[in-house]
């Protein structure tokens, strides 16, 4: 199986299933000296891990890091860093009865017809337990990036038709891990808590929008062509499992704009350009403008659900499923933390790829 590497010169490799021994990953290309620890990647993964929330499932699981390689005396050697945390809460038994059905919304077809086999418990690859790996290589990216004066933050802005629809700053979004469905707006996570509630309470799942800001990006980063900054952002997220469409800055409302309404103007002042409205999500021609870069994506909802639905089986026979087992009603809120770890990685590629373009 080929498409378990990210990345070019800051490249992580995933590893490991859902109901397997271990999740982990590989990442090659971190600069030597840089101070990391278990408890740094540890605060990153507790904030995707499962066993919390109202929306959450129920699978239990510490995700307790180990880092393997790479790291001596707190520092990074330039080696690759291997780190693993092993699965403690799987039930596999719960997917026996199912085994040879292909649960709908699932990858189970597409990977049966592709390789004539797949994992049915859980999914294999294609779980987002997959995640994990992601969020810690992107704990180290984030710090990489801290040092250039980067942060990345988001916050879950929709569930359902429950829309936040307020701007928020660096500043109100510190504390966004606080919230239990990691909205900043009280009133509006209120209202989401509702609607997850009741969705729960029907068998049934939903879906939302996440979205994600970087702050104090350089002017210049991406490439002008085929490898544009904005475009690498969007595979990123797209590499999601469950992200089925992705936004940069205006997104779809640029279609239905004017070319005057939807322009960044800019002007001048004490010398330096300022740009007076940021539909661009500062990204213009695939290179950043120094603005601080937005994107949104479309979460489906979980396709495991516990209503009757149909499918067929291994030899393509008319069947029905149930799925049971404990899924997530909403995968918003830990879905925000591998979406935060993957703009952080495309960002630190993008940074060293320019750093690597000039002189002095």
């Amino acid at each position: 199986m080929a498409g378990n590497s990210f990345g070019k010169l800051f490249k992580l490799s995933s590893f490991g299933e859902s109901h397997g021994i271990a999740v982990g990953v590989m990442v090659d290309g971190c600069p030597a000296g840089l101070e990391i620890s278990e408890e740094d990647i540890q605060k990153e993964l507790d904030k995707r891990k499962p066993g919390s929330g109202i929306a959450g499932t129920k699978r239990k699981e510490s995700d307790s890091i180990k880092i393997l390689s790479g790291v001596f005396e707190g520092k990074t050697t330039g080696t690759p860093i291997c780190m693993l945390t092993y699965n403690e809460d799987q039930k596999s038994a719960n997917y026996e009865q199912i085994k040879n059905l292909f649960r709908p919304g699932h990858a189970d077809f597409s990977y049966f017809k592709k390789y004539g086999f797949y994992d049915y418990r859980g999914g294999g690859r294609s779980s987002g337990r997959e995640t994990l790996a992601r969020v810690a290589a992107g704990a180290i990216a984030k710090k990489i990036l801290a040092r250039h004066g980067i942060t990345i933050a988001g916050f879950v802005k929709a569930i359902g038709s429950i829309e936040c629809k307020r701007e928020f700053s660096e500043k109100q979004l510190e504390k966004v891990y606080d919230t239990e469905l990691r909205c900043p707006e009280i009133e509006t996570e209120e209202k989401m808590k509702e609607l997850v509630k009741e969705t729960a309470a029907k068998g049934d799942s939903i879906g939302g929008i996440v979205e994600l800001k970087a702050f104090n990006v350089p002017a210049g980063l991406g490439e002008p062509v085929f490898e544009k900054l904005d475009s690498e952002i969007a595979g990123a997220l797209m590499g999601i499992g469950a992200v089925k469409a992705v936004e940069i800055g205006s997104g779809f409302r640029a279609a239905k704009s004017l070319g005057s309404e939807n322009n960044d103007q800019i002007t001048a002042k004490n010398g330096k350009p300022e740009f007076l409205s940021n539909n661009a999500g500062g990204i213009l021609g695939g290179i950043s403008t120094g603005q601080d870069i937005t994107a949104r994506i479309a979460v489906k909802p979980t396709p495991s659900v516990s209503k009757k639905q149909k499918t067929i089986n291994r030899n393509s026979e008319n069947s029905e499923i149930e799925v049971i087992g404990r899924h997530d009603v909403c995968i918003c809120p830990r879905i925000l933390p591998v979406a935060e770890s993957m703009l952080a990685l495309v960002l630190v590629n993008a940074l060293m790829e320019q750093k690597a373009q000039k002189l002095g």
